[in-house]
């Protein structure tokens, strides 16, 4: 039960960081989404909960520290993406989805 738990809370904090950068507009990429709520929440929850002195019982700094956290690995990992010459995923084809026939 602990692993769900976990599992769901990454990924929770994954998808509202990637809402709150723009992923309403695109398809999400649940495996970024879910590293990026893991490490979120290891990183940014424990330094907010260490910080605000909640030690390492779940309160709402830990949940802000979390979504924070996730929201610096996405962009972080746009960055390592940008610099690779990796376009982001759109979900469209190659030519931005125009199927290159004119009508």
């Amino acid at each position: 039960m602990l692993l769900l738990t976990i599992l769901f809370f990454g990924l929770f904090c994954g998808w509202v960081a990637n809402l709150l950068l723009g992923g309403g507009t695109r398809p999400a990429d649940w495996t970024k989404v879910l590293v990026a709520g893991f490490g979120g929440s290891f990183v940014g929850g424990l330094l907010a909960s260490l910080i605000a002195g909640d030690g390492l019982r779940i309160r709402p700094s830990g949940l802000i520290g979390s979504i924070v956290g996730a929201v610096v690995v996405l962009l972080v990992w746009g960055l390592f993406e940008k610099k690779k010459g990796k376009a982001p995923k759109t979900g469209r084809g190659p030519n931005g989805g125009k199927s290159g026939k004119h009508h």
